[in-house]
């Protein structure tokens, strides 16, 4: 169905469309989605060759190469390991047929064609990308501050010394203590579920 669907798009294979959320289950990226701990599709973006798949915990990326192969690379960027950055939307001029968002996952940068009817819906996109960009970011900045000043805290209990206390056994209760600071705020600021950002953006 799809197939014909994208072809159909002015028979542009480098123009995209949007796929409605009831059609999710008939892409390859469905396959993909990891069920299991509530993955869920959020917005899924579909050309003659690749699909672009949001979901709540990370962009899957079906790339066909081109679109006479029915070869595919499979490609996972989790939100958790691969920050959103540099979003950008270029709208449709009076001639275009196609706007375009860009933006990098990680260190990859990604620039997606979609034909102009869809304006309203990549507008929410946007929005949801520039969101999670903004959240990972001020997350990164409050674990580096924890980082900072774990390492303060432990520079000045070496100094302070205690008697009653052996080498072995101060080493081992900062090394337990520091272990859980970060352990509990890794936990807290590098987040893996963005499905706040999405339902608050997207909507399906």
């Amino acid at each position: 169905m799809f197939k014909k669907l994208a072809a159909d798009a002015l028979g542009l294979s480098d123009i995209g469309i949007v796929v409605p959320c009831e059609d999710y289950d008939k892409t390859d990226a469905d396959d993909f989605i990891l069920h299991e701990i509530d993955e869920k599709i959020y917005f899924l973006i579909k050309t003659k060759a690749d699909e672009y798949c949001f979901t709540n915990r990370a962009l899957i990326h079906v790339d066909g190469a081109n679109a006479m192969s029915k070869k595919r690379m499979l490609r996972r960027y989790d939100y958790s390991m691969h920050t959103i950055g540099d979003v950008f939307l270029e709208t449709a001029g009076t001639i275009d047929l196609d706007v375009e968002i860009k933006f990098t996952v990680g260190n990859i940068p990604l620039s997606i064609d979609i034909h102009k009817r869809f304006i309203d819906d990549i507008k929410d996109l946007y929005k949801a990308l520039h969101a999670i960009s903004y959240e990972q970011k001020q997350n990164a900045y409050k674990l580096s501050v924890a980082e900072k000043s774990l390492s303060i805290a432990s520079a000045s209990l070496g100094r302070i010394g205690n008697d009653n206390i052996t080498p072995a056994a101060s080493f081992k209760e900062i090394t337990s203590f520091s272990n859980k600071w970060m352990v509990d705020h890794k936990d807290k600021y590098a987040k893996e579920d963005f499905s706040h950002i999405f339902d608050l953006y997207i909507n399906n």
